[in-house]
């Protein structure tokens, strides 16, 4: 009788949480498929009906994200606000406003006042500058001109969607891309009201470029910047080129993950010709 209870609750909970179990076993795969090495799944990008890449631009397109993550750890150190290097590349693709207020709502309870929004990220911004000076402009990420020049062959279009606001990097892109970037396919911090990871950012590109998701294949190095382009439905290739575990791109949903832009190269080559 206790055994017949026993396998009647279990059955009972079983079918209930069918669809769950489901969606865990899904994801485990896909983790273990991404951390595993890809395996063919850089094939997937054949089925679509490739139109366009959208490329990030810190740590995707220029090596600068050492840079931001040091200039945010100063201004919020000149604020009281204690903060790290690794919740700074955990918030790339965020706003400023939005890093701002994120971080003081959780660790203030309360979000920043105007005037300590503006003061904060004009240090930071300083600071960026300061660095970059003193250290050289920040360095393109290698190989990803490889990666551009293979798109732009393939007669593809090229976006950035950028949750930056730096200017000195926006408006350097042509010199350190030349022939590659055009104004009107970039969507960065000035251009959107919500930034990653709500789907805004992309979604203003797919609109730019009058495409649909299922024509566009994204390249990011950020977790929001991975669930921004996720939630958007567009297929999304991260390549880990900071300092975050892979885990922290696979949990927020890319499709593909790789260590480099030189791995992804040598993929994509065989795929896009």
């Amino acid at each position: 009788m206790e055994y017949q209870i026993f396998l009647n609750h279990f059955f009972f909970l079983t079918f209930i949480r069918h669809d769950y179990f489901l969606s865990l076993f899904s994801n485990f795969k896909a983790c273990k498929m991404n951390r595993s090495g890809n395996g063919n799944k850089i094939s997937a990008i054949s089925s679509l009906d490739l139109k366009a890449f959208f490329f990030d631009m810190d740590g995707v397109l220029f090596n600068s994200m050492p840079y931001h993550a040091k200039a945010w750890v100063y201004a919020f150190e000149q604020m009281g606000v204690g903060f790290n290097e690794y919740e700074a590349y955990m918030r790339e693709g965020m706003t400023g406003s939005g890093t701002i207020n994120e971080i003081y709502q959780r660790k203030l309870g309360r979000k920043a006042t105007e005037e300590e929004s503006q003061k904060i990220y004009k240090i930071k911004s300083d600071r960026f500058e300061s660095l970059t000076q003193t250290a050289g402009m920040a360095k393109t990420i290698p190989h990803v001109t490889d990666i551009l020049q293979l798109v732009k062959d393939a007669g593809l279009d090229i976006f950035v969607v950028t949750g930056s606001g730096q200017l000195s990097l926006i408006d350097t892109l042509h010199d350190y891309f030349p022939g590659f970037f055009q104004r009107e396919k970039m969507v960065t911090a000035f251009d959107v009201k919500k930034g990653k990871p709500d789907p805004e950012p992309y979604l203003m590109a797919l609109q730019k470029g009058n495409l649909k998701s299922e024509q566009v294949v994204v390249i990011e190095n950020a977790p929001l910047g991975v669930r921004s382009a996720v939630a958007a439905e567009i297929f999304t290739i991260g390549v880990n080129t900071g300092i975050l575990r892979d885990e922290e791109l696979i949990n927020n949903g890319a499709n593909l993950v790789y260590k480099n832009m030189k791995s992804l190269y040598e993929e994509l080559k065989q795929v896009i010709k």
